[in-house]
């Protein structure tokens, strides 16, 4: 552990934890809490995102328009977002502004009051949010990918939630949500920058000390299933997502499917990107994702073409998927694994990102893995590990979610037997 990492565990079970940053003049400070869409009941879809907006409009002792003033007049910046695992509240600052971003912090996540006039307006912001993004192709296709995938649980469900269901959502069901999952074994506030762990564990004590005590229950196992989501709409394009189950945070092979997306859909030298766009011009946008989980994980592969271009699109991305599983190239292997390394150096130099990785690693792992660690981990995986995970996951049932112009794309089963051949 770097000797300017600190970590410290209060008595009610919040874990505060801060990395100093020799010469730089900001902090950045966040409370993560361990709760996101996945922990959500059927009729309450959404309401972790409600939450997330509904804790900036108010608190016993800040307007809604007192809490932005504070935080600007000081050059500040406060943002939030929430996951399927995780809502975060988070500010930078001017390091001489710690204490007022901790204060803040504390304020909104303890001492919200949840207007119902302030209810109301978020409710229509929210419901504005869900129309643009069903109106937006290359983003609520991921929803329907990620619905298919996990399908009829929690996992698959709306980040934003469903629109009948945040009609419904009012005061008391935001508050008992709230009490029932911010607490302090579920959050760490973590820093990073300028910043001295013992000021900060001191203003955390003092700012989170009304947490509820509860120990809230876990969420429903992930359950892959696989599937097939298909939506004709009159576009210019048509907006493809093919996955497949892919690696949990934990998994021995987590590294190499890293290296493994990076080399097939990761940058302007991967497979995809050259053979799909650059030699036949096929689409604009075609790249590869992961997204792990506690649990469970997805590999993805998007891509928007034109509808004459879909029938030769998906025959060459399904004959990549195939030879990624046969040969590796020494070269292109040593390409993928600068491109992981130096992503993770470079967002490590950002005190926001910096900040993030303590929070998320303390909650996955519990522990801060040490970047020496990490690059170790990403230089020992081989060309047979690339191999012999390419196969565990495009051998696995599918997930395809398609929205446009779709009169000549191909069916699941059709995509599964071509992968097989």
């Amino acid at each position: 552990m770097s000797a300017a990492l600190r970590i410290t565990r209060l008595e009610s079970g919040l874990t505060v934890a801060s990395e100093a940053m020799p010469r730089v003049e900001t902090v950045s400070v966040g409370a993560y809490v361990s709760v996101g869409t996945r922990h959500e009941e059927a009729a309450e879809n959404g309401i972790s995102h409600f939450l997330e907006h509904m804790a900036f409009k108010g608190t016993e002792r800040r307007t809604a328009a007192d809490i932005a003033r504070e935080v600007e007049a000081v050059g500040g910046h406060i943002n939030a977002y929430t996951a399927r695992e995780q809502t975060a509240y988070y500010l930078k600052l001017l390091k001489e502004d710690l204490s007022l971003g901790v204060d803040i912090l504390g304020d909104i996540l303890c001492h919200s009051v949840f207007l119902p006039e302030e209810i109301e307006r978020e409710r229509g912001v929210i419901l504005q949010e869900i129309g643009q993004a069903n109106d937006t192709p290359d983003d609520i296709v991921f929803d329907h990918f990620q619905e298919t995938a996990f399908p009829d649980q929690p996992m698959g469900w709306p980040t934003l939630g469903r629109e009948a269901i945040i009609r419904t959502l009012g005061r008391e069901r935001l508050r008992a949500y709230m009490r029932r999952h911010y607490t302090p074994s579920r959050m760490v506030i973590a820093a990073a920058g300028a910043v001295d762990h013992d000021a900060l564990v001191a203003l955390v004590r003092r700012h989170f000390a009304d947490l509820p005590g509860e120990t809230p229950p876990p969420p429903p196992p992930a359950r892959y299933r696989g599937g097939e989501f298909r939506e004709t709409r009159e576009l210019d394009q048509v907006h493809i997502v093919l996955g497949f189950p892919g690696l949990a945070y934990g998994d021995p092979d987590y590294y190499a499917g890293l290296l493994l997306s990076t080399l097939l859909g990761g940058g302007m030298s991967s497979r995809l990107f050259q053979e799909v766009r650059e030699k036949r011009g096929l689409v604009y946008s075609i790249y590869t994702f992961t997204q792990p989980y506690r649990d469970a994980g997805l590999f993805g592969i998007y891509a928007g073409t034109g509808a004459a271009e879909l029938a030769e699109l998906i025959p060459v991305t399904l004959a990549e998927l195939r030879a990624v599983q046969r040969r590796i190239e020494v070269d292109e292997l040593a390409r993928a694994r600068a491109q992981v390394k130096a992503g993770l150096l470079m967002s490590l130099e950002s005190t926001g990102a910096r900040c993030e990785h303590i929070a998320r690693h303390l909650q996955i792992y519990g522990r801060v893995i040490p970047t020496e660690e990490i690059i170790r981990r990403i230089e020992a995986v081989s060309e047979a590990d690339i191999l012999r995970v390419a196969a565990r996951l495009f051998r696995s049932t599918p997930t395809l979610a398609a929205l446009g112009p779709l009169e000549r794309m191909p069916g699941l089963s059709e995509i599964t037997e071509k992968l097989a051949a």
